[in-house]
């Protein structure tokens, strides 16, 4: 929901810090708010007056009429407050339908002042204009505003005028000296409204005394997705629950989550202990399926409505199934058990199996708790990668312990709803479809003809009860004569705006579009519809994305790859694409106004689709107006665009290729529909696919308050088209533009049959209000309700079903009677083309097998966290398992001892660095010095590591274990070592002796011996030490010998590894990697110090350099 409420405190801390700004002559609002948190003694410190001044005090949770509920105190002193708030906070209170606890207050100066200067004053915004009432008498005895109140519209983006508000909405304020002090103050408020993008705005008293203006009672609402523009302004805002509605923890952590996702994830807990939870996909479906539930009586029981859509991760659909299982199985036990609704309509893009997979990883954790509530789960889904997906849930079903019940597209989206509440029954075998595009999926065939009998028989008598039971409920009314094909266009223009454009064809089998966005998905999936509706050319001729330079991008064109281009300025990529008329633009919600705002410059532009949501309202209707002003049709914001079978489709409108061929939008049918829902539009095109001989053109006009285009500007297009046969109107809860629907059915605008239905019929049954998914479903008057509106779309002759349930029953019987009176003749069923399908699907799918390129066994980084040899990393960190844990883990794909992890960081720390003129350091600063980077510095230093330098602890391993291991006493080993002529490696020091130990080896030896289980190679190198030492005292064990004997005793005698492991590690050269890790630390080090300390190039001096010429050259 864009529009969103806010607490009077709210409101008027708002005005007090940018009302006068604009010389509203405003006293500043004081108040203060309590709560059950609040300390008494600290507020009279910090707002004396409370102490001074007679005061009024009232609730603030949203609730109206409050004088006339008896909720305001007036005139008490503080004392008296104290006791006023204290009978009623955290008490029951029930307000309409409504019961709640009284929780937040605020307490005002109480202001003296007569009745004729009380004063009432309402701004709000609609489609066209914000509308500014005002009566000048105000109170709680005001009665019907709307029939009172003085009206005057300021058209969107145009200024107020004093002058008329003066002479328009003052008449009724003789003295003129406090009528320009109103004008000015209205004039003051409207700036704020449209400058801090409040949607609603009433004060009610407004009072107007001889020295000063007050606001004294306030109801507000906020455009809460201009947060990214006015959050200076705002500051942080609080919207608070409806008065009736808790906010609970879920619910606020539910929306951290969406706030922090490019996806939508939205919870609202109904009834805490209801046996009924939902978890579903999609904003429209989600509202049908409490539409649905509450239908079938199931609305005591309703727990929550939610949704979650957009492509969530794996892990952000964990997180939201994680929340809704808590609540579920934290609540007391229903005699009846629970279930839990986990539905969707046919999704547009969103992966369906990794969505699936953070559900499944939800339930398994949840497993015993939902087996203990006796929880039923009914599963209905669909859209990209769906086979996969209920293929897992079905799997894991099995292993559940609970019922679990998996449909795919070839059930009814609510038809789960029915069984769920015992209502119709469960079918025994799911009639599932297993071919995607033109491929079979895998188990398939046996699948399938274990299924054809089966399904034969239950869908025939489905179809048989579907039939009697439609026949008996729906009675169609004669359908009138279709004269509209033929020359009821031209007048069904008038009276609606942009009437040239009215019967203008948006799309064809030769459109061309322009996408704005680096959409590589989207752009792949209108090609690939362009090539099986046999399209002669592709339909995206050039991208645009400012963020690069000009560049060509590549796609496929059937099996063919071609190149598209992709422009950084709108103007190259149009004047270059002279024959384009659509833009479909992907722009984000922040820069989709300035985007839109540009093209428009372009008159050959007629087509614009914004699929962003959540651009601001006001922003919304600049565009709407400028549109308008140019002719141009825009669809959006907040959609997934629209198809035109055959011809085009824009973006991701239609799923995957398998639902656009089972839907059959590969060629034009004769019915033609609008949506506000995305989502919903597929599932339009998967009925009609069903009901009839499919869908003409499908436009999902976008779930803001204020889409770009309207119900009627496509249905009077429609209307006009003489291919269209049969109109479909999916409608929702809010706003009104469903009645000029009602008004083009009676007075013969509209002559084609239209088969209706809004979606929210649900609202009216909850106590308080709820904001459904999009941001334009919330009825603001009785009005706007569903069920208002599918009544005035009955009584105007649309055909309106029972509910959603029948109404691709209703939508049947419309068409069939269409070809009983031969006004459609069913044309031959065109075969579909075969379907090229990309490597990735393919894969994942299951349809083919490539050996892989690479395999590794220590890290997965795929799931919901990075996984390191089998341990999340979460419980790498909660487990403290410190860097020896972690080379543990990778290195040797196992948690090894914690002595072991200890050894491992002191050899890293005593390896760490051995000063700048070590050969490794000193390439390293010399190669610092001449102004390399990082990465070329540190590897010139690791380049040096050998047998030499630092990389004798393999060779070190690799002598002393074949002494000790061939039983060579140690005095042999050193003599066999002197006879070779070889060097004993791990022996010797330039620098150390056995009369100046290196204390890293005495440090590491000591804690071996005290931790190691045993240490026989450390000792036996020590037995050697003393052999060497004896001939010379420089000749001792270093940190080479000492590291490498103890990690072969680590490698022996931990308990973790098998001799044969133990010696291959030894053979790959493992042990050299402690020293190659622990010095690049002092690499990083030294390169670091010498950029700190800004040394210049370094040149060698000459008096280091024995120059060895020769004398004469021969």
């Amino acid at each position: 929901m864009s529009a969103k409420a806010i607490t009077e405190a709210t409101g008027k801390d708002i005005l007090n810090r940018h009302l006068n700004v604009h010389g509203a002559g405003a006293a500043t609002c004081r108040f203060a708010t309590v709560n059950a948190d609040t300390d008494w003694s600290k507020l009279s410190v910090d707002q004396p007056w409370l102490l001074t001044t007679p005061l009024v005090v009232k609730p603030d949770q949203l609730i109206k009429r409050r004088g006339k509920l008896g909720l305001i105190g007036v005139k008490k002193s503080f004392e008296q407050v104290k006791q006023w708030i204290g009978e009623r906070i955290n008490k029951d209170q029930k307000i309409g339908n409504a019961v709640g606890k009284l929780r937040n207050f605020i307490i005002e100066p109480f202001l003296p002042h007569t009745d004729a200067e009380e004063m009432y004053v309402c701004i709000y915004s609609h489609r066209s204009a914000d509308t500014i009432l005002f009566y000048h008498q105000g109170g709680v005895d005001i009665g019907d505003v709307d029939a009172k109140a003085v009206k005057l519209d300021v058209p969107v983006n145009s200024d107020l005028s004093l002058a008329d508000v003066k002479s328009k909405l003052l008449k009724e304020v003789k003295d003129a000296s406090q009528r320009e002090r109103i004008a000015k103050f209205i004039g003051a408020l409207y700036a704020t409204f449209v400058d801090l993008y409040f949607t609603y705005l009433e004060i009610n008293p407004l009072v107007v005394t001889a020295d000063n203006l007050y606001i004294l009672d306030l109801a507000a609402k906020l455009d809460s997705t201009a947060d990214f523009i006015c959050r200076p302004k705002w500051g942080e805002i609080d919207y608070p629950p409806p008065f009736g509605r808790d906010a609970y923890p879920e619910e606020a952590y539910i929306a951290d989550l969406d706030a922090k996702s490019g996806a939508s994830l939205k919870l609202t807990i109904l009834n805490r202990n209801g046996r009924i939870w939902t978890m579903v996909a999609g904003g429209g479906a989600s509202v049908i399926y409490s539409d649905t539930i509450c239908d079938l009586g199931g609305a005591s029981e309703l727990a929550n409505y939610g949704e979650y859509s957009g492509a969530p991760s794996e892990q952000q659909t964990y997180e939201y199934a994680k929340t809704i299982l808590n609540l579920m199985t934290s609540s007391p036990k229903h005699p009846d058990g629970k279930v839990l609704i986990t539905g969707g309509g046919i999704a547009n893009f969103t992966n369906v199996a990794a969505t699936f997979q953070g559900i499944i990883t939800a339930l398994r954790e949840f497993q015993p708790k939902l087996v203990e509530h006796n929880v039923s789960i009914f599963v209905r889904r669909a859209g990209p990668n769906y086979q996969e997906g209920l293929r897992r849930m079905r799997d894991f079903g099995g292993t559940l312990g609970i019922p679990l019940h998996v449909f795919g597209p070839e059930t009814h989206m609510t038809a789960i709803c029915g069984m769920a509440l015992g209502k119709r029954p469960i079918p025994k075998v799911a009639s599932v479809e297993f071919s995607t595009a033109n491929f079979l999926l895998p188990g398939g065939q046996q699948a399938q003809a274990d299924l054809k009998a089966a399904s034969d028989a239950s869908s025939e008598a489905l179809g048989s009860a579907l039939s009697s039971t439609a026949a008996k409920s729906i009675k169609l009314p004669p359908i009138s004569a279709d004269e509209a094909d033929n020359g009821s266009s031209a007048s069904s223009a008038s009276g609606h705006r942009n009437g040239s454009s009215l019967t203008r064809k948006f799309f064809s089998n030769t459109t061309k579009a322009i996408v704005w966005g680096m959409q590589q998905r989207a752009v792949q999936s209108m090609l690939d519809f362009d090539f099986i509706c046999r399209r002669e050319e592709p339909s995206v001729v050039a991208m645009v994305y400012p963020f690069t330079g000009d560049h060509k991008q590549k796609y496929y064109w059937g099996h063919k790859e071609i190149l598209i281009p992709v422009y950084k300025k709108m103007s190259d990529a149009i004047h270059k694409n002279k024959e384009v008329d659509v833009l479909v633009s992907f722009a984000s919600l922040r820069s989709a106004y300035e985007s839109t705002l540009e093209v428009l410059e372009f008159p050959q532009i007629r087509t614009v689709a914004i699929i962003a949501e959540g651009i601001p309202e006001n922003m919304t209707r600049k565009l709407i107006l400028e549109a308008d002003k140019k002719g141009v049709a825009i669809i959006g914001p907040a959609t997934v665009g629209g198809v035109k079978p055959g011809c085009f489709k824009i973006g991701n409108t239609g799923g995957m290729l398998d639902n656009i061929l089972h839907s059959k939008l590969y060629r034009p049918g004769s019915v033609a529909y609008v949506s506000r829902s995305g989502g919903m539009s597929n599932e339009l095109n998967n009925i009609i696919s069903k009901a009839t001989d499919g869908v003409i053109e499908g436009i999902a006009i976008g779930g803001d308050r204020y889409p770009g285009s309207t119900f009627m500007d496509h249905i009077m297009r429609y209307q006009a088209d003489p291919e269209t046969k049969l109109i479909v109107l999916l409608g929702e809860v809010g706003g009104t533009e469903e009645y000029d629907v009602c008004a083009a059915l009676q007075d013969g605008r509209i002559t084609k049959p239209l088969v209706a239905w809004c979606i929210g019929t649900c609202a009216s049954m909850f106590t308080s209000e709820v904001q459904f998914g999009h941001a334009g479903s919330c009825a603001n008057s009785d009005r706007e309700t569903a069920t208002a509106k599918n009544k005035a779309l009955r009584e105007a002759r649309a055909y309106v079903p029972d509910s959603f349930d029948t109404l691709g029953e209703l939508i049947h019987h419309v068409y069939s009677e269409l070809v009983k009176t031969g006004r459609v003749v069913p044309k031959e069923e065109v075969p579909p083309p075969t379907v090229p399908m990309d490597y990735s699907w393919a894969r994942e799918l299951g349809l083919i097998r490539k050996p892989a390129s690479f395999m590794t066994s220590i890290c997965d980084e795929r799931g919901q966290e990075l996984i390191y040899a089998g341990m999340p990393i979460s419980e790498v960190l909660s487990k403290d398992v410190g860097i020896g844990g972690v080379i543990s883990l990778l290195w040797f794909q196992r948690c090894l001892p914690s002595y072991v992890c200890k050894f491992f960081e002191m050899c890293l720390m005593v390896t760490a660095d051995h000063g700048p003129a070590v050969s490794g350091a000193h390439n390293t600063i010399v190669c610092a010095r001449a102004g390399k980077d990082l990465v070329s510095s540190v590897v010139s230093g690791l380049l040096t590591i050998g047998d030499r330098f630092g990389g004798a602890l393999d060779g070190s391993a690799r002598q002393f274990s074949e002494a000790y291991d061939t039983n060579l006493h140690p005095m042999e080993f050193v003599n066999k070592m002197r006879k070779e002529g070889k060097l004993i490696l791990g022996i010797g020091h330039r620098v150390k002796s056995i009369n100046n130990p290196d204390v890293r080896v005495k440090i590491i030896k000591e804690f071996v011996l005290e931790n190691f289980p045993a240490c026989p190679l450390l000792r036996y190198a020590l037995e050697v030490e003393k052999i060497t030492t004896n001939k010379k005292p420089n000749l001792i064990l270093n940190v080479d010998g000492v590291i490498a004997t103890a990690f072969v005793d680590m490698l022996r005698n931990s308990g973790s590894f098998t001799s044969e492991e133990a010696q291959e590690y030894i053979n790959v050269g493992a042990i050299n990697s402690l020293f190659v890790l622990g010095r690049s630390i002092g690499f990083i080090g030294h390169y670091m110090d010498q950029k700190r300390l800004k040394q210049g190039l370094y040149r060698h001096p000459w008096d280091d350099i024995s120059y060895v010429i020769p004398e004469q050259y021969n």
